[in-house]
């Protein structure tokens, strides 16, 4: 199941985000403002679900893994394709 939902946020992360905040606590003392978690909705939905997976099930610790992640989600979200995903 969660591959599942990681294949998922990569076709549809804006409906992957919306899903976590209405049915789990995903969301839940990653950000301290609403602010944070809406540009990133509006604006990059993937770089926003990979800084909550690294929040959540890597304690927050940026290792190689963590910022190799990041590159490729804001590539994800920067590419001339990620408005034909949504």
């Amino acid at each position: 199941m969660p591959f599942l939902l990681a294949l998922l946020a990569l076709f549809i992360p804006r409906l992957v985000i919306i899903g976590l905040w209405l049915f789990s606590t995903w969301f839940v003392g990653v950000f301290a403002t609403l602010l944070w978690p809406l540009l990133g909705f509006i604006f990059a939905p993937t770089t926003l679900l990979w800084y909550s997976v690294v929040v959540n099930l890597m304690g927050g610790t940026w290792d190689v893994v963590a910022l190799i992640g990041l590159a490729v989600a804001i590539m994800l979200d920067l590419s001339p394709a990620a408005g034909r995903r949504e």
